[in-house]
């Protein structure tokens, strides 16, 4: 009898189990990321693919969900009549370890964000809050002694040639790094009092916390053993997060998954259990799995899909997306450095053909800059801005050919010179169907129009990013989407030394543009100056803008809820499995 007691007891041990697995899996969702991030660590982040998962395990000040600001771990917020003064009122939340998250976390968090020790990319953005002492922490610099006025060579490279003057002071300020950050207007008045100093106004600075690189990180995990170079969020054994889901396993190159946290301080309005994700960067591997009923969410489908699926599919979605695809040139290449010869090739594209061939809602671009951004006046920034004289159709193939001859004679070579010398020149584009459809689509356009031939070359995601940002290419697919609702985020990036400037476009007049826009309180002012920093930028042409983007995707029927940034990130901590 007791035998048979104890087989009760394992079979409904067993089956209890098996129904609380069971249970789980049914809301589990499966999804499609992308690429593998190269990144998930939000202070390093610079990629859609690795802010989609990081929208997923931590969160902000607020969070945004389909353009409104929602509260996020601050309950609650003031600004100062003068609009200098930004005070956040924290709720009691925790990190998915247990321990309290506290007004220090953003403290902290945000210094490392703007170091120069710890290289982020995004540090650049830190001018464009406004905040007190930003500026000069993400433009420290020490190449002289101060107490000598000897300063360091470099070669072309940027090696450096000879002695080291270096002294780990500021050029400019004397101060070290921490005198700097102890400087900067960030201040945890309590555990739960956030204050936070600015220079001028920003009025679209509550907004901006919602983003990724304003995240809050965990001191411990961060500098935890195994952890460097923000290798931490991606092991389980050492992530510490705070948002709605906790990453429990990551496969480089296969994927990841995550489970509800229990410690979110909204758990309750967390309806999914789990969630699988796949890092296939090949849409019609994704697709044909979606179709397969193995995924319940894909962030795009092939471009030649499309048509159909905006006429008949309820499950498609296409959103515009405040930001711009374009192919940079590399100006430290001496081919690149004629301004006739870049806008000839720009002039040379039919981008209502590409649009038309991608069929998402693409829309043609005729500057950097996308519709969608309004002035002091309230008017359409790229409208306003003008056209540039570029045709988004076959307009400008004249124009192209005539600047392609007066960019010869100036370079000193004949036309049939020029094409030779470009010829087989590299356009490079990471792994996707679409932007090879778009490459295939640039090189057919200048070889018919212009007679130059140049070749294509694919690269995996991870492998493409480093190879653009150490400048290891002729012509570059490029994309940008703004990170908060003014030009002066889609404009930025070409300033010198940003790390997004893919083209290391350098000119000081332009930089200075940017910086007086920041720092006037003036809104007049303010967009009179990126006015005039559009227009130059489209004069120089160190990149092609090929088009507006949108974002397609594909969710099943029973996913309900699941929202989107206005910027383009995924947010699952609503969604419900309603199969």
């Amino acid at each position: 009898m007791k035998k048979l007691f104890s087989v009760f007891v394992v079979l409904a041990l067993v089956l209890g189990i098996a129904a609380c697995n069971g249970s789980v899996e049914d809301n589990t969702l499966f999804w499609n990321i992308g690429a593998d991030p190269l990144t998930i660590d939000p202070t390093l982040n610079g990629a859609s693919d690795g802010g989609d998962v990081i929208n997923q395990t931590f969160e902000g000040l607020v969070r945004e969900i389909d353009s409104v600001v929602y509260p996020g771990i601050a309950e609650s917020w003031v600004t100062s009549a003068d609009g200098k003064t930004v005070t956040f009122t924290l709720r009691e939340s925790n990190w998915s370890d247990g321990t309290p998250l506290t007004a220090s976390d953003f403290v902290y968090s945000w210094k490392r964000g703007m170091d120069p020790r710890t290289a982020s990319e995004y540090a650049w953005i830190w001018e464009y809050t406004n905040v007190v002492g930003s500026l000069e922490t993400i433009y420290w610099t020490d190449v002289c002694d101060n107490a000598t006025d000897d300063c360091n060579e470099y070669d072309d490279d940027g090696a450096l040639v000879g002695t080291d003057y270096s002294d780990d002071k500021d050029d400019e300020t004397g101060l070290t790094v921490d005198e700097q950050l102890a400087l900067v207007g960030v201040k945890a008045i309590d555990d739960l009092t956030l204050e936070v100093k600015l220079v001028n106004p920003a009025a679209y600075f509550v907004s901006l916390m919602a983003f990724y690189h304003f995240l809050p990180v965990k001191q411990s995990a961060v500098e935890a053993v195994g952890g460097e170079d923000g290798l931490w969020a991606k092991n389980p054994d050492l992530v510490v997060s705070n948002g709605p889901f906790v990453l429990v396993d990551y496969t480089a190159g296969e994927g990841l998954r995550l489970e509800k946290n229990d410690e979110y301080w909204n758990k309750k309005e967390v309806y999914i259990e789990a969630i699988e994700g796949d890092f296939v960067d090949l849409e019609t591997t994704a697709y044909a799995k979606y179709n397969a009923g193995e995924y319940d969410f894909i962030p795009a489908v092939p471009s030649m899909m499309i048509p159909d699926l905006m006429a008949l599919s309820e499950e498609f979605y296409a959103f515009p997306l405040l930001g711009t695809y374009y192919y940079s040139f590399n100006l430290d290449r001496p081919e690149w450095q004629n301004a006739k010869l870049r806008r000839a090739l720009a002039l040379a594209i039919n981008r209502e053909d590409i649009t038309e061939a991608l069929s998402g809602g693409q829309i043609p671009a005729k500057g950097f800059v996308p519709v969608g951004f309004t002035d002091n006046e309230g008017k359409d920034f790229a409208t306003e801005s003008g056209d540039y004289g570029m045709s988004t159709g076959s307009g400008g193939e004249a124009e192209a050919v005539t600047l392609f001859a007066a960019a010869a004679a100036e370079m000193g070579k004949t036309v049939a010179e020029l094409k030779t010398y470009l010829d087989g020149k590299v356009i490079l584009y990471n792994t996707s169907e679409a932007h090879r459809m778009v490459a295939e689509m640039v090189q057919e356009d200048w070889k018919q129009v212009l007679g130059v031939e140049l070749t294509l070359q694919n690269q995996e995601w991870a492998v493409f990013q480093d190879t653009r940002k150490a400048g290891n290419f002729d012509v570059a697919r490029g994309g940008w989407l703004t990170d908060f609702m003014d030009p002066a985020g889609m404009l930025a990036i070409f300033t010198t030394g940003n790390a997004y400037n893919d083209p290391n476009y350098e000119k000081a007049a332009y930089d200075a543009l940017l910086s007086e826009s920041q720092s006037t309180t003036d809104m007049a002012l303010h967009f009179q100056k990126l006015y005039a920093a559009n227009d130059m930028l489209m004069a120089d042409m160190p990149m092609i803008p090929i088009y507006y983007y949108s974002d397609v995707m594909m969710a099943k029927s029973y996913l309900k809820d699941w929202g989107r940034s206005v910027l383009g990130s995924v947010d699952f901590t609503h969604a419900k499995l309603e199969r």
